[in-house]
């Protein structure tokens, strides 16, 4: 006690120091490669990126001897604080390796992006991606319930096809990392369905990084339609916890002073669309595909029908054929010629939602095509 923690240079002093390092644009970065306790555990979480080596790389703050001195409990270092804890549950990583050559391998990437007085580079032709850009015509997703993975896209969009993915067995819904388009480093945010908790805590710290780091963003919005309200007690934990995680993830778009020019792939719903800085966040630049659809919520479940009591037969038909019909059916058309006061809303919400309806009206930079993304 008397030797190790009293005085300000004692414990404690380099956590202190590295968060002074950090807000004085001092990068670091950490390798796990061993077991990090008590105190340890601090220095590589409060690093900018830390990557942690399968098997051997461990953090926690009590290790298994204290664990079962105070609990009874027999845990492994593995299950207790391991490399795919960290990495996939808690989010205290943001890199797996499974050897430690992979694990300095993934270092040297990563300090490839930290935009730190590069050497100066001649200069030459970017890569073209391995995968050409025409093909994104056939991969624009026509939906939110699309399961199209978004890297299809990155794939056609970076250079040489090469992708430094941050954090990328956590929060899985949000897929962040950093690569160039036209010899130009940028950090890409891609969402592909619903921002759940843990893909809003980590688009949270990867636009801070890249703010500190003073690297452009670029953010792809296919978001899912607002969930349900809950339901129950744990439902209205959860759906709490991911409106904070959101809130912050919001906070560090809204202050990240680097260029943002965000893209809407395709569907773009509710506050999902204010955490992939959307029109009311001001990006320097909002581009659309034309299957875009931005809305505050999605035309197919807007209520169009009294919740409770009786439905009169002229309700419950209408009922039947919102579930059945598509907006754009024979069927559809006609009815809507003959019930204009039920169908009004509805088709206005439809029509407002489309990215020709927004581009018209100046809300955005316009329509382009898919496969000309990486040229714009």
């Amino acid at each position: 006690q008397s030797e190790l923690f009293p005085d300000k240079l004692h414990g404690g002093r380099v956590f202190y120091n590295e968060a002074i390092m950090s807000a004085m644009g001092i990068p670091q970065v950490a390798v796990v490669c061993g077991s990090c306790v008590a105190g340890g555990a601090y220095v590589p979480t409060m690093a900018e990126e830390s990557v942690i080596i399968d098997k051997i790389g461990t953090l926690f703050l009590a290790g298994p001897p204290l664990v079962k001195a105070a609990t009874g409990e027999d845990v492994s270092p593995e299950d207790l604080g391991g490399a795919r804890v960290h990495s996939q549950v808690s989010g205290c990583s943001d890199h797996f390796a499974p050897s430690e050559e992979e694990a300095y391998e993934c270092i040297r990437n990563v300090v490839s992006t930290l935009n730190y007085e590069p050497v100066p580079e001649q200069e030459r032709e970017p890569d073209s991606p391995l995968y050409s850009p025409e093909e994104l015509l056939g991969l624009a997703p026509l939906g939110y319930s699309c399961t199209l993975p978004v890297k299809l896209i990155l794939s056609r969009l970076v250079d040489g096809s090469r992708f430094q993915e941050f954090k990328a067995t956590y929060g899985t819904a949000l897929v962040t990392g950093f690569g160039h388009v036209e010899g130009h480093l940028v950090g890409i945010v891609a969402s592909n369905g619903e921002l759940a908790h843990d893909a809003a805590l980590k688009g949270s710290h990867f636009v801070q990084l890249c703010g500190q780091r003073g690297i452009p963003i670029l953010f792809l919005q296919n978001t899912a339609p607002q969930p349900a309200g809950p339901a129950s007690i744990s439902q209205a934990e959860a759906h709490s916890n991911r409106l904070k995680a959101q809130a912050s993830m919001m906070a560090a778009v809204a202050c990240a002073a680097v260029p943002k020019i965000t893209i809407v792939i395709g569907g773009c719903f509710g506050s999902d669309s204010y955490v992939m800085c959307g029109r009311s966040f001001s990006p320097n630049f909002l581009f659309l595909w034309p299957n875009a659809r931005v809305g505050l919520v999605d035309s197919q479940h807007f209520p169009t029908v009294p919740p409770a009591g009786d439905w009169t037969g002229e309700e419950l038909e209408l009922k039947q054929l919102k579930a059945n019909c598509s907006f754009f059916s024979p069927l559809c058309c006609f009815y809507c010629a003959f019930k204009p006061v039920q169908f009004s809303a509805l088709s206005r919400l439809e029509e407002e939602s489309s990215a020709f309806y927004s581009s018209a009206r100046l809300w955005d930079d316009g329509i382009i095509l898919p496969q000309d993304t990486r040229k714009v």
